[in-house]
């Protein structure tokens, strides 16, 4: 089971920074481009959504079943010394957590926006603070190897 949602995990990670990435730029180009805010936008920023939620929960189930979690008895302290240990256990965690939630609370602020222009606004400045928070603790050097 461990394996299955490693790869799953793994893999569904592309789909994320692929929507995200295509949120993002969908938004800049509303923003910039001053169009109106219309069903495709909301459904590229409702699937973003979805398909991070989705990713969340995957990343959660393999935190609490990968031999990893071990490593929280066996090293104390020590976890927070050692930077793969760390990046795997702290980090990568709790940064797409935070990503996530910027996700969800850009969202959610969208939508109470009346005009076009503050709705990809607000789009823009969430999604795209997760999507450098996303980048910034994938663990490269094994996601690539996969």
């Amino acid at each position: 089971m461990y394996q299955t949602i490693k790869t799953l995990h793994s893999y569904w990670a592309y789909l994320v920074l692929i929507v995200l990435f295509a949120a993002v730029i969908n938004a800049l180009i509303g923003r910039f481009g001053d169009k109106e805010y219309q069903a495709k936008d909301f459904r590229i920023s409702l699937f973003t959504l979805i398909v991070s939620h989705i990713q969340l929960l995957l990343g959660l189930v393999l935190y609490f079943i990968s031999p990893m979690f071990d490593m929280w008895s066996e090293m104390g302290g020590e976890v927070m010394k050692t930077a793969s240990v760390r990046l795997y256990l702290v980090e990568h965690p709790f940064v797409n957590i935070l990503a996530v939630t910027l996700i969800t609370i850009g969202y959610s602020k969208h939508k109470k926006k009346l005009t076009s222009a503050p709705k990809f606004k607000t789009i823009t400045l969430f999604y795209a603070l997760a999507l450098i928070l996303f980048l910034s603790r994938i663990p490269w050097s094994t996601w690539l190897n996969i």
